[in-house]
């Protein structure tokens, strides 16, 4: 067996900012012809080192060495140069452009440019590793999974060997993950040198062959994936034995709470977004909302929260007696006032949740105020309520006077998640809770909201780990393209079943 080849190694890394050390004298190898997959917990430093590999940041200290020679890189167009290319979590593509376009955005190629030979290039690169694209499909027409493979395309045209994906499966069904992992295995086999920062334990297991992991900024080792466990990898992560099960409990006397019937919503733009959907949400229960990205889960729980306007149906609040009260047509402080409490995780944490500017017990405040207090007059329970999330979810903090937009994103989401959950609502409406969580996080926002279950909450998951979904929820609601496909059990729920449902192959309701 011949000799691994190290692509990159990278010596005694280190990256400040400000007071905080992000890497701290980090060592880390990564091989030709190997999935390298780059572990830790929220804030260890994982994105922050290999930002500095694709030429974002630039070290305070150490060397990196790119087939054996020391490398300056101080942009992403010297990573190129050295063949280096990052494929983050949020696409930077231009809509109106295709995909031969996009790709060829900022290049300089020699003589007048031909965009037929572009469009051979493209496809004799989606040829060779099985891509499904169209050189000359318009960005705005293509699918999540497409535009992030137009972003795969992308550095592969620019010559890159070293590829580092972040988060690549986020926002993707099991079907198009599957893609994406025969993609990478082929490119892998073609000798390439590929680097996947996730939280999806189970992924690391079936597509890695070696797995690096980071704590609180340093290396602490790493090994071959077939060697290890998630259990091993996880305990490594976090530092000491972590419990992996999320538990199920039965629901206690399960009552309706919400009863959405025939609801149809469009957005600003008239463009249909949810059709016809009927469904109830049970007290003591969770249901989990399935889909691929923009199929209608935003504008729902939105449109619950008297935060989307409606075009039809009907929202009923069921109160414990049995009495009805409609909630289309109310604003969200409203709802709250008739003792309606729902609580809302956004997806987009800082657009919607939280404030960036202000600092954690000011954002706390944002909930409270409404409960008919001046808000800024009494600072000592939103102070305490801080100071409880900071320690019950290990929010990694200089303190609660820490201006949010200083903390890392996985940070960010356990304030947003801990102030909602706070708030002791009847109904709890969760947006993507855990995505960008690691996994030690996530099992604790699990565990926080199996809690809600057991007090009677009526709790909507709205998750894009399928996984996850399986294991946490009791009934699972799919939706495709704004529609209904069917209600499965999540004790019974088989994933391909729901990855089908999720694209329109499938359709079923059982309750």
């Amino acid at each position: 067996m011949e000799e691994k080849r190290a692509a990159v190694q990278m010596r005694d890394i280190t990256k400040r900012f400000g007071s905080t050390l992000a890497n701290d004298r980090v060592w880390l190898d990564i091989y030709k012809g190997e999935i390298l997959a780059l572990l830790g917990e929220n804030g260890s430093g994982k994105t922050t080192l290999m930002n500095m590999l694709s030429g974002i940041y630039f070290p305070d200290d150490g060397k990196i060495f790119i087939n054996g020679k020391e490398a300056l890189i101080r942009s992403p167009r010297d990573a190129f140069s050295y063949g280096i290319g990052m494929i983050h979590q949020h696409f930077k593509l231009v809509d109106v452009l295709t995909a031969a376009e996009n790709i060829v955005l900022g290049l300089k190629e020699p003589g007048r440019l031909d965009m037929n030979k572009v469009a051979q290039r493209v496809q004799e690169i989606c040829d060779a590793y099985g891509f499904d694209v169209d050189p000359n499909q318009k960005i705005y027409n293509m699918s999540v999974s497409q535009k992030q493979t137009v972003e795969i395309v992308k550095v592969l045209y620019r010559g890159a060997d070293i590829l580092i994906l972040d988060e690549p499966t986020a926002v993707l069904t099991p079907q198009e993950t599957e893609k994406l992992f025969a993609v990478l295995r082929a490119m892998r086999d073609d000798g390439k040198a590929i680097v996947i920062i996730t939280h999806k334990m189970h992924e690391v297991e079936e597509l890695s062959d070696r797995v690096a992991i980071l704590r609180h900024g340093q290396f602490v080792g790493d090994m071959e994936t077939k060697k290890t466990s998630a259990q091993d990898m996880t305990n490594m992560m976090v530092g000491r034995p972590v419990t992996l099960n999320i538990e199920r409990p039965e629901p206690v006397n399960p009552q309706p709470r919400i009863e959405v019937k025939n609801l149809t919503v469009r957005d600003a733009e008239g463009t249909l977004k949810l059709e016809d959907v009927t469904f109830t949400a049970k007290s003591g229960e969770i249901l989990g909302i399935a889909g691929i990205s923009g199929c209608g889960q935003k504008e729902l729980l939105e449109a619950i929260a008297g935060l989307q306007k409606t075009e039809s149906g009907s929202i009923c609040y069921v109160k414990d007696d049995g009495t009805r009260e409609e909630l289309i047509g109310k604003d969200p402080t409203a709802i709250a006032a008739m003792g309606v409490s729902l609580s809302f995780v956004p997806e987009d944490r800082l657009g919607m949740g939280l404030v960036g500017s202000m600092d954690l017990t000011d954002n706390m405040m944002l909930r409270s105020f409404r409960k008919g207090r001046s808000w800024f007059t009494n600072r000592k329970e939103p102070k305490r309520l801080a100071e409880n999330v900071v320690k019950e979810l290990e929010v990694n903090t200089p303190g609660v006077s820490t201006p949010v937009r200083r903390l890392s994103g996985g940070n960010v989401q356990k304030v947003l998640v801990g102030r909602e959950i706070a708030a002791a609502p009847t109904v709890l409406l969760t947006a993507y809770a855990v995505r960008g969580l690691d996994i030690n996080s996530s099992y604790t926002i699990y565990d926080l909201i199996n809690k809600q279950k057991k007090a009677g909450v009526a709790v909507v998951f709205v998750g894009e780990d399928l996984d996850v979904l399986l294991e946490l929820c009791d009934r699972i609601l799919v939706l495709c393209g704004g529609k209904v496909s069917g209600i499965v059990d999540g004790r019974s729920a088989q994933k391909p079943e729901v990855g089908m449902m999720m694209t329109r192959l499938g359709g079923k309701t059982n309750g």
